[in-house]
């Protein structure tokens, strides 16, 4: 139990006596397991209370930067903005440096804008290309710690990642499907917003796996590329359509729904499952018409907390925690969408 508390204060934190605290710290035996346990969280909330005396008045200036449809884009700053407070007595202040397409160099000279300009951290959604990785690296050795979010780059110099374990995310989604097609035949469409985002990937091939298992005669039609907007999205799900009559489902793994679903619309073909990503405003939209199945949800604003507390990590201004776990993913539909989300109503 390693800790740097004189043992009056531990005492004093546990309402312990010091000869109590003395023989758990030293186990010297005769304790009680709930003594032991009430040392233990006496240590843990003092470590919590330096915690906030180091970081008290300090300000954090971290950039987040994205290359994004804005409908997910927007999703980030909101869930930003209102972590702020539970980030206190720290003051986080933001740059947003947002792109729904561009080619990386442009978004490599943003990254070395910020490593000569200076910045506390980087927040970073952005593919997985050698290019990127190197800007990652020239960040780091500007002692500017870069954290990931919702896709990886994990052979850069980047700190950590945080969001959900895409490989599981697309298995959920293959297990949902086949449980609602169930005997009904019929191929799947799976969209992909652009291959280089790795979890986009890892999403797809956890996807492919696990309906390889469940359902071997199934085939799966890919779109990509589109950039996850709808204006692209809408021709390329009308040309895959086209081609195959026996699409019946999608797995949305890169947004552009709305328009997926007008093309199905325009062919007059009814699409039996749909199962997408993240409860932005229109994937909200179409959960609730009851045009998408179910949505894999993870709590946003949850990760961006835990990407500005690393960044402050990085800076010792708190305590190291270990590595961070994977983000819990949620299956969400129309009767259980989340407090802040209002419910449809059941149907009689």
């Amino acid at each position: 139990m390693r800790h740097p508390y004189p043992i009056r204060e531990i005492a004093r934190q546990a309402g312990l006596s010091t000869a109590t605290v003395d023989r758990v710290l030293n186990q010297r035996g005769n304790v009680r397991e709930s003594t032991m346990r009430e040392v233990q969280e006496a240590i843990k909330d003092l470590d919590r209370q330096q915690a906030q005396v180091r970081i008290g008045g300090r300000t954090f200036m971290i950039d987040i930067v994205m290359q994004a449809p804005e409908r997910f884009s927007t999703a980030v700053r909101e869930a930003l903005e209102a972590e702020l407070p539970s980030l206190h007595p720290a003051v986080v202040r933001s740059r947003f440096h947002f792109r729904e397409t561009c080619p990386p160099a442009e978004l490599i000279g943003t990254l070395d804008k910020i490593a000569k300009r200076g910045s506390q951290g980087v927040i970073l959604k952005a593919p997985d290309v050698p290019e990127v990785g190197a800007a990652v690296g020239r960040l780091a050795a500007a002692g500017i710690p870069v954290v990931t979010l919702v896709t990886d780059l994990p052979h850069s110099a980047r700190l950590a990642y945080v969001g959900i374990d895409n490989r599981a995310a697309g298995a959920t989604a293959a297990y949902l499907l086949e449980q609602w097609l169930g005997d009904r035949p019929g191929n799947v469409l799976t969209t992909v917003s652009r291959g280089s985002f790795r979890g986009e990937e890892e999403r797809e091939m956890g996807f492919r796996g696990a309906l390889r298992l469940a359902a071997p005669r199934r085939s799966l039609v890919e779109v990509t590329d589109s950039d996850g907007l709808d204006a692209t999205q809408y021709d390329l799900v009308l040309d895959a359509l086209k081609h195959d009559e026996d699409i019946v489902a999608v797995y949305s793994v890169g947004g552009g729904n709305h328009a997926t679903l007008e093309a199905f619309d325009a062919l007059g073909r009814a699409c039996a499952v749909f199962i997408a990503h993240d409860l932005d405003h229109d994937n909200t939209r179409l959960l609730r018409e009851r045009r998408l199945s179910a949505v894999l949800h993870h709590d946003l604003r949850q990760d961006m907390r835990r990407a500005c507390q690393i960044v402050m990590r990085a800076h010792k201004a708190l305590p190291d925690d270990g590595p961070a776990l994977p983000s819990a993913i949620h299956v969400v539909t129309p009767f259980n969408l989340p407090p802040d989300v209002p419910a449809l109503p059941l149907i009689d």
